[in-house]
């Protein structure tokens, strides 16, 4: 049983710079909340318990996020303004599931979820990066944690690719088709030039790891004090730990937004704005009108 995930955030943001120099880019608005909620929300919709945060001291606005704040509660409440201070109160239940650690170790995406690792303990737990939003009806930790309980073993979650993008992802080794989208994966190709990628899939934001995948991490960060050069990657402890054990694949049903690029974030905002009750539509008639060429103004 998963029960337990981590959501690493340590990282710079440098891909929406300037944007992200003070302001942590998960903590960009996708709708009315930062796209890191959204993040926390899908694990606590998928029976996830409790949520290990890696994140850094230039990131202290998502601690501040989750943090209570009862002063403003009772100053809503107090205006009126109940529905806005019961968001506010949601927030500090969800903080309650929340713990933070400061990421410590080598460059590379490993070090943040080993750093969690030894909170967590000898058991299975998710990792999601915090700029991935995914739209599906049936959350994608939820179709990740469905897949472990299937086969007992590590899982990634892939998607479908335009070929001609493999050079922008981990692409997994297919090794065997077991059916419903769960593939037997016997490696990771990490961002192979189009004509090398040994399958039409994109390993992107999602992991179930088991206690073999970190001893692969602590093997890796072993080495690298002994000759440090390179960093700590958890697709190269996941094509190692490959080699010797078992590895799975989950294509994940649903749309996904990788909110990390200028383009791509604006896709997720616009998407998700679409589906507004009352902003898809005003958004509709303002791309029929920009494209008419019939918009002189908007109204406040």
């Amino acid at each position: 049983m998963i029960r337990k995930a981590v959501i690493p955030v340590a990282g710079l943001g440098s891909r929406l710079l300037p944007l992200t120099k003070a302001l942590p880019k998960e903590m960009l608005p996708i709708g009315d909340k930062p796209v890191i909620e959204h993040t926390v929300r899908e694990l606590i919709a998928s029976g996830i318990s409790d949520i290990v945060i890696v994140t850094s001291s230039r990131k202290a606005l998502i601690q501040q996020h989750f943090a209570p704040d009862c002063d403003m509660e009772l100053q809503l409440r107090n205006s009126g303004k109940g529905p806005l201070a019961e968001s506010v109160r949601e927030l500090s239940d969800l903080a309650a599931r929340i713990s933070f650690v400061h990421q410590n170790g080598p460059y590379g995406n490993g070090t943040p979820v080993l750093n969690a690792a030894r909170l967590i303990g000898d058991e299975p737990f998710m990792v999601l990066w915090a700029d991935d939003v995914f739209v599906a009806d049936v959350p994608r930790a939820q179709q990740l944690k469905t897949a472990y309980e299937a086969t007992g073993a590590a899982v990634l979650a892939l998607m479908p690719m335009d070929p001609a993008d493999a050079f922008r992802y981990g692409v997994p080794i297919v090794k065997e088709d077991l059916g419903g989208g769960c593939l037997r994966v016997s490696g990771l190709v990490e961002k192979p030039e189009p004509q090398d990628a040994p399958s039409p899939y994109a390993a992107i934001g999602g992991y179930v790891i088991t206690p073999g995948v970190v001893a692969e991490l602590e093997e890796q960060t072993r080495r690298w004090h002994q000759k440090p050069e390179g960093e700590i990657y958890l697709s190269d402890a996941l094509h190692t730990y490959a080699t010797a054990n078992p590895l799975y694949g989950q294509v994940i049903a649903g749309t996904w937004y990788d909110t990390g690029s200028p383009q791509t974030y604006l896709e997720a905002q616009f998407a998700h704005a679409l589906t507004h009750d009352e902003n898809g539509p005003a958004l509709r008639r303002l791309v029929h009108d920009l494209e008419s060429g019939t918009r002189t103004h908007t109204s406040g």
